[in-house]
C-alpha cells in the first residue's frame, strides 16, 4: 500500500510542454536544470535550489527546456491540507532542505512511521508557508493569442535586439493596438516584458553550463554593459548574477 506522503528523485530529458496533473499534492525542487510551469495566466521559471507546489487536480503546462534532476514528495490530499494556491514557485529556506533531504528516506515502497508521518507534516506546514512569499522569476502570458504569440517572438529574439514594430507586423497588429494589449493583459509594458524575459532566460542560462560567464550570459539575452545586466538582475531576484548561480546547491 503507497503511504500518504512519500519521495523520489528522477532524471528528465528536456521536453515541450504538457499538461501535467496529479491526485496528490506534489512539491518538485530541482537539482539540476530548469523547469518552466505555467497556470492561471502565468509562467513561472524553477531553477535549482528553489521548489514548486502543485495542489492535487490542478492542470499545469511543464516545460523542459534543459535536462532536469529533481527531488520531489507527494501528499495524499487527506494526509496535508491543501497547499495556498495552485500553483507556487518559492526560494527555500535550509530549515525546508534538510526536511526535504530528510523525507528522502521514504519512498513510495519504504515502510510507513509515526517518525516519517512527522517529518512530512514538518516539511508540507513548512513549504506551505514559504509558497505564501512566491518567488518573482515569472511572467504573465497573456489570454489572446496575438499577445501570446507576441511574447512568443519577443522571448525567441531576445539577444537580437527585437523592437515591438517587427512584432506587431508578425502578428497582424499595429504596434499601438500590441502596446495597449500588453499593458491590458499582462500589467506591463511591452518593454518590461522584453525585459522580464530577458532575465528569466539569464536564470534558465545561469543553471545550464556552470563554467559559461556572467558577462557571456549577458550578451546572450541581449545586454551589452554587465552592470546593467547585475542592476536589473538584482532588481528581479534581489541578488547578484553570481550570488543567484551560487545557491544552486543540489540536494
Amino acid at each position: 500500500m503507497t503511504p500518504p506522503a512519500h519521495s523520489f528523485v528522477r532524471d528528465f530529458a528536456s521536453a515541450p510542454a504538457e499538461t501535467f496533473r496529479v491526485d496528490h499534492h506534489y512539491l518538485v525542487c530541482v537539482s539540476r536544470g530548469v523547469l518552466r510551469l505555467e497556470s492561471g495566466g502565468t509562467s513561472w521559471t524553477l531553477p535549482p535550489a528553489r521548489a514548486a507546489i502543485i495542489a492535487a487536480g490542478h492542470p499545469v503546462e511543464i516545460a523542459i527546456p534543459q535536462a532536469v534532476v529533481s527531488s520531489s514528495a507527494l501528499f495524499s490530499p487527506d494526509f496535508v491540507a491543501a497547499p495556498p494556491a495552485p500553483l507556487a514557485v518559492f526560494d527555500l529556506t535550509p530549515l525546508a532542505r534538510a526536511l526535504i533531504s530528510e523525507c528522502g528516506r521514504w519512498g513510495p515502497n519504504s515502510t510507513w512511521s509515526d517518525h516519517a508521518a512527522s517529518m512530512f507534516r514538518a516539511l508540507a506546514a513548512c513549504c506551505w508557508e514559504l509558497a505564501t512569499r512566491p518567488s518573482p522569476a515569472r511572467m504573465p502570458v497573456g489570454r489572446s493569442p496575438e499577445v501570446r504569440r507576441a511574447l512568443a517572438l519577443t522571448e525567441a529574439t531576445i539577444a537580437d535586439a527585437p523592437n515591438i514594430e517587427a512584432v506587431a507586423h508578425d502578428v497582424g497588429l499595429a504596434s499601438r493596438s500590441l502596446a495597449r494589449r500588453f499593458e491590458d493583459e499582462l500589467g506591463m509594458t511591452w518593454r518590461a516584458a522584453l525585459r522580464r524575459a530577458r532575465l528569466l532566460r539569464s536564470i534558465e542560462l545561469l543553471a545550464g553550463d556552470e563554467s559559461r560567464s556572467i558577462a557571456a550570459i549577458a550578451m546572450d539575452v541581449g545586454y551589452s554593459s554587465l552592470s546593467a545586466f547585475n542592476a536589473a538582475f538584482r532588481d528581479l531576484v534581489g541578488q547578484t548574477p553570481s550570488d543567484y548561480r551560487a545557491t544552486f546547491r543540489p540536494f
